[in-house]
């Protein structure tokens, strides 16, 4: 279903709304209207719902948007059902706090942890679980980044820091560099894994001094965020390709988003376009609780399906792993028998890692 048309955000004009060349972001209402994707007589309803979240949409996605209500409109570009919190909303889905022995550092998992270098990111997705936390300035704290290291230190279980926030990537090449730097001289540390949306949203990011920064790493794997192969854009492509040139392994996750791509159509032509640019797909991840989210959920049953058809139609290389946080801090599991069950109308229960089990419901249609 690669012509997937979603529901138009409030406001946003019916008219097709023309590729852009501009030098700056949208970061407010006046910029969403002035650009065509939202109507004047909803900036009220907007701007209350931008005072809840930050509003953010770089060149590079301003000229990915083809039409309003599109699949990259729907991501980037706020709604008022943003507003609606949903009885089962919560402020940290996945559980960062449950699990944080130093300030910005998650450490779920015995042999990894993540370390949340900056709340910063260069767009501001309207379905972001840490919704919550993002859009604050400026990286992590030295004194919270010296405490985190110290726990990685004296942690000799842990082989994998993963670096979030925010987006790494927009962070100066020299402050990455050194940061990596830092970690990499933690001799148990093998692997150093960076979450980033940066080379597609924010492409003329991924330069000379960036590669150079990744490189002096000795194993660094770059996860990169997309969820449509309309974002793609021959930019995005352009500095994929000069990432996989440079030898930087490539990995990607998407979220499954109601309205964005929430059909086997719109993914395959995603993982395929991923898999050309020598990019990995590694997680399709299931639609976290966070709040003013709701209305990008669907089911357990319609992602299963989704995934189904998949395998029937894309080879294994294509193919990503489908994964649930489970709410509370308690760990991702595949989406698979064994670790979901349905016990009926919606409801089904979870088994973590640790063999724990954990209610779950559907969102209400």
């Amino acid at each position: 279903m690669a012509g997937h048309r979603a529901p138009s955000p409030t406001g946003a004009l019916p008219d097709a709304v023309k590729n852009r060349a501009v030098s700056r972001p949208v970061t407010d209402v006046k910029g969403l209207i002035g650009h065509g994707l939202a109507a004047a007589g909803a900036a009220a309803e907007l701007a209350a719902v931008a005072r809840d979240f930050q509003i953010r949409i770089t060149p590079a996605m301003l000229a990915a948007i083809g039409a309003a209500g599109d699949p990259v409109t729907r991501q980037f570009v706020p709604s008022t059902e943003e507003l609606v919190a949903g009885a089962d909303a919560l402020p940290d889905p996945i559980g960062d706090g449950a699990h944080q022995p130093a300030p910005g550092l998650t450490h779920r998992y015995p042999d990894r942890v993540i370390l949340h270098v900056t709340r910063t990111c260069d767009v501001y997705c309207r379905f972001c679980f840490r919704r919550e936390v993002v859009g604050e300035s400026g990286p992590l704290p030295e004194a919270d980044l010296a405490a985190a290291l110290a726990y990685i230190r004296a942690t000799p279980a842990i082989r994998e820091v993963i670096l979030t926030g925010g987006d790494p990537l927009t962070l100066s090449s020299r402050r990455l560099a050194a940061l990596c730097g830092r970690i990499g001289a933690i001799g148990h540390v093998e692997v150093i894994r960076i979450h980033s949306r940066g080379p597609v949203v924010a492409p003329e990011r991924i330069d000379a001094a960036l590669i150079a920064a990744l490189k002096a790493v000795p194993v660094v794997y770059l996860v990169v965020h997309a969820n449509h192969a309309n974002e793609l854009t021959a930019a995005a492509r352009a500095a994929l390709a000069r990432l996989a040139d440079a030898g930087v392994p490539l990995l990607a996750q998407t979220v499954l988003l109601r309205g964005v791509n929430d059909s086997a159509g719109v993914l395959a032509d995603l993982f395929r376009a991923l898999v050309r640019l020598r990019v990995t797909p590694y997680y399709l991840h299931h639609c976290d609780l966070a709040r003013g989210t709701s209305h990008f959920r669907t089911t357990i049953a319609e992602g299963q399906q989704i995934m189904a058809e998949l395998r029937g139609r894309l080879s294994g290389l294509c193919l990503p792993t489908y994964v649930l946080d489970i709410p509370g801090g308690f760990g991702k599991v595949p989406v698979l028998p064994g670790y979901v069950t349905d016990t009926g109308k919606g409801n089904y229960v979870l088994r973590d890692h640790q063999g724990r089990v954990h209610p779950y419901r559907d969102p209400v249609r």
